[in-house]
């Protein structure tokens, strides 16, 4: 019976000390403090001649932040804002473009939107980096005279 309650003893005591010096499996592997998808969905050229991308992004910016929240879902609608020249720019790397998309027919209706580029490596915020020698790309895109930013469905057919 001393054998097994020494053993005990012994075992419980190395538990102790080896449960206090251990660390937490999260400290090993910190998470990523803002996560977002760097791969490019779309490329297109502006009218000066910079290569504009366009990157999976997260929630917050990106490819899936305005497919979901402003229903635009095809690269050709961006790049048909991104061909011609920069309409307003803050001088700090923010350029925006806009374009328009018309529907023909019966009763012609036109849509005015907005394609928002971040033309540096990192975030204004400083939350995103693109990566050496990367630009962040296009953050945002949406309708500008419909209700909640949501453009119609028929400019992605």
């Amino acid at each position: 019976m001393r054998k097994i309650i020494a053993l005990a003893t012994t075992v419980l005591s190395a538990a102790v000390l080896l449960s206090g010096t251990a660390a937490p499996a999260q400290a090993l592997h910190p998470a990523q403090p803002n996560p977002w998808d760097r791969r490019v969905k779309c490329t297109s050229t502006d009218d000066d001649g910079r290569k504009i991308v366009t990157r999976f992004g997260n929630s917050d910016f990106g490819w899936n932040h305005f497919t979901h929240r402003h229903n635009i879902k095809k690269c050709s609608i961006l790049n048909a804002a991104l061909k011609d020249k920069v309409d307003r720019d803050d001088g700090h790397g923010r350029l925006e473009y806009d374009g328009v998309a018309i529907r023909t027919g019966g009763r012609p209706v036109q849509v005015n939107f907005v394609v928002i580029v971040q033309y540096t490596r990192k975030t204004k915020d400083g939350k995103y980096d693109a990566g050496r020698g990367q630009k962040i790309g296009v953050i945002n895109a949406f309708c500008r005279n419909q209700p909640n930013n949501k453009c119609p469905a028929w400019m992605n057919q």
